[in-house]
């Protein structure tokens, strides 16, 4: 009797007679059609956690390092607005010479501060995204490129450049204009008379018009970025239904933007409200309480602080102006809460 030992090598019979899927029969004169199977890599679990892990502590510790700002200012804070002998949110008058009778308030911060933003605000949008869209739609590319690199550095000018800028060189050129609003518009509270002389020029409005110069290459950068990223085809649709340029442009690109330019916009705002040296520079002081009028001079909420660091000498004087530090903190947050909502939930393109 013959015995067949079995054959494991690939490609040869096994006890059964069936050969390993993927070989052709020495026997046949057509190969198999079936595909060969290939080895799928194992998933690496471990260095999936450990991204997951590094990834979720990153965006923890940006959150951390936040709450315990607002935890130092309230804990530095409490103390001196509790020994506070007038209302910190009406009283205008910020006094902390004496530690044993704090009067202080931030009426008048607050007024300076948005006022002026707003201000620049509402200066510097419309420019900006006038500016990214002459560049992305209307300028040549070889020209585009050379205007946008000359806008953007605006934004590496110190402050204190525009601060004295805007003292020695635009307040003397703006002071006719302040006139001519304050005599035909002074019936408006936004042009009545100010609590400082316009002849000085170191009103809200000098600043503000400072302010809009320094935040418009944040409004520009970020608009130019989000018009480019249009899809061409809706700008092709727009121009197969004969629409013209600027209609393109208001039907197409403004509407995919807008989120995008009221991020930018956001981004300068917040700029705006801290901004120091330069409203420190330009804006004059004044004993009276402010209108909220333009033609007010004042503080800042950050040129306030940094004008009195001197005085950081005792714990309940240093505690007033962390409180009012508190509240510029907590107003960046109520803007961006804002810009959400305004952008729908959403702050890109």
């Amino acid at each position: 009797m013959t015995v067949h030992p079995e054959v494991t090598a690939a490609g040869s019979s096994d006890s059964t007679g069936r050969r390993a899927a993927g070989d052709i029969d020495p026997m046949s004169s057509e190969p198999s059609t079936e595909p060969a199977k290939k080895a799928r890599p194992a998933h690496n679990h471990r260095a999936e956690i450990i991204f997951r892990s590094l990834a979720t502590a990153s965006g923890a510790t940006i959150v951390a390092v936040i709450a315990l700002i607002a935890l130092f200012l309230l804990i530095r804070a409490v103390p001196s607005v509790m020994a506070n002998d007038a209302n910190f949110f009406t009283t205008s008058e910020f006094n902390t010479s004496n530690a044993d009778n704090l009067r202080f308030g931030i009426r008048d911060l607050f007024m300076v501060t948005v006022l002026s933003s707003i201000f620049a605000l509402v200066i510097a949008v419309p420019i900006g995204v006038g500016i990214a869209l002459f560049l992305t739609h209307y300028s040549p590319k070889p020209l585009a490129r050379p205007f946008a690199m000359l806008v953007d550095l605006l934004a590496a000018v110190p402050s204190i450049v525009f601060g004295l800028w805007g003292f020695l060189v635009l307040a003397p050129h703006l002071k006719p204009v302040q006139e001519f609003l304050n005599d035909n518009l002074g019936w408006l509270f936004l042009f009545s008379d100010g609590n400082v002389t316009i002849s000085g020029g170191g009103t809200i409005f000098t600043a503000g018009v400072v302010l809009a110069v320094m935040i418009l290459p944040i409004i520009t950068s970020v608009s130019r970025e989000v018009f480019a990223l249009t899809p061409p085809a809706h700008v092709e649709a727009a121009h197969a239904l004969g629409a013209t340029k600027w209609e393109m442009v208001r039907m197409t690109v403004l509407p995919y933007g807008r989120s995008g330019v009221i991020a930018g916009s956001m981004l300068g705002l917040g700029r705006a409200l801290g901004e120091t040296i330069a409203v420190l520079v330009v804006l004059k002081t004044s004993a009276q309480a402010g209108g909220w009028s333009l033609f007010d001079g004042g503080y800042t909420f950050a040129s306030r602080i940094a004008a009195s660091a001197s005085e950081f000498s005792s714990p309940l004087p240093t505690g007033a102006y962390i409180a009012a530090g508190f509240v510029l903190f907590a107003l960046t947050f109520v803007v961006n809460a804002l810009a959400r909502l305004a952008a729908g939930g959403r702050v890109n393109g």
